[in-house]
């Protein structure tokens, strides 16, 4: 062999020598991958699929088939379905995703996610594309369900869409704001508590009417209230765009998504 054919050997002008070229996948691919392996990670644990699947699928059967609650007039279903898939949200966007962040956060998973090719925006994206995924599999789930049931929903579907991403993107907000600035204990601890009290007080199972004057009025203005308010007037009362919701829940989602770009720790 000639020096000159060693020599193109060597520097890779040779067919095929250096083939795969090596360097960073391309972006889009990166996201796509990393969004799949957060919802097999999710999915596959236990205590997440207790909080975003089971719990939503029990209190809806349970307070259909039981008059647990006055939820007025006409079937509990019809009532009882709206809150609960708001109460998915929460579950998800917020109480779920908080808690895996918190204790990613701890245990440095987020400190060498961000030094990898991945950029750290692009990480809180496919955490976001995970999210969504995961709501639309319960979403699916719980609809099937309040059909068998007896649900009969109204309204316009593009009016759902648009209070489900919405919630999601108040509650992501809020969610990554905990899990990024309090100890992974805290935000455990923390994140149920918040959701059990919203459960309560957010009209997901117990009409708002239930409550007095001053402190439904309070209430009213928290996420989960207009996202639950918002749904059900849509799905169960057929109404149009509920625009008073919709507002209370995008100034949410501004508030909770820069609060949490401002003061979010990576360690």
């Amino acid at each position: 062999m000639s020096l000159t054919t060693d020599t193109a050997h060597a520097t890779g002008a040779g067919a095929g020598v250096f083939a795969p070229a090596p360097g960073a996948a391309p972006l889009s691919r990166m996201i796509r991958a990393q969004a799949l392996l957060e919802t097999r990670m999710l999915l596959r644990n236990g205590e997440q699929l207790l909080l975003t699947v089971v719990i939503p699928t029990l209190l809806l059967v349970l307070f259909s088939a039981v008059d647990v609650v006055d939820t007025g007039p006409g079937k509990s279903v019809d009532f009882l379905a709206p809150g609960v898939l708001a109460l998915a949200v929460l579950s998800t966007a917020f109480t779920g995703q908080a808690i895996a962040t918190g204790f990613e956060r701890r245990y440095g998973v987020l400190k060498r996610l961000g030094a990898s090719p991945l950029p750290r925006w692009a990480l809180m994206a496919a955490k976001t594309c995970s999210v969504l995924v995961t709501e639309a599999l319960q979403t699916v789930l719980l609809v099937v369900i309040a059909f068998a049931l007896g649900w009969s929903p109204h309204g316009d579907p593009a009016a759902v869409l648009l209070l489900l991403l919405l919630g999601t993107a108040a509650f992501s907000g809020l969610g990554l704001l905990m899990a990024g600035t309090l100890k992974a204990e805290a935000t455990l601890a923390a994140a149920n508590l918040v959701f059990l009290l919203l459960l309560v007080g957010g009209g997901v199972i117990v009409p708002m009417d239930k409550f007095g004057g001053p402190v439904r009025h309070v209430l009213e203005l928290l996420p989960i209230s207009a996202l639950s308010d918002g749904l059900r007037d849509v799905l169960q009362h057929g109404a149009g765009v509920p625009w008073s919701d919709l507002g209370i829940l995008a100034v949410w989602s501004v508030v909770g998504l820069a609060a949490a770009g401002r003061w979010f720790r990576w360690e």
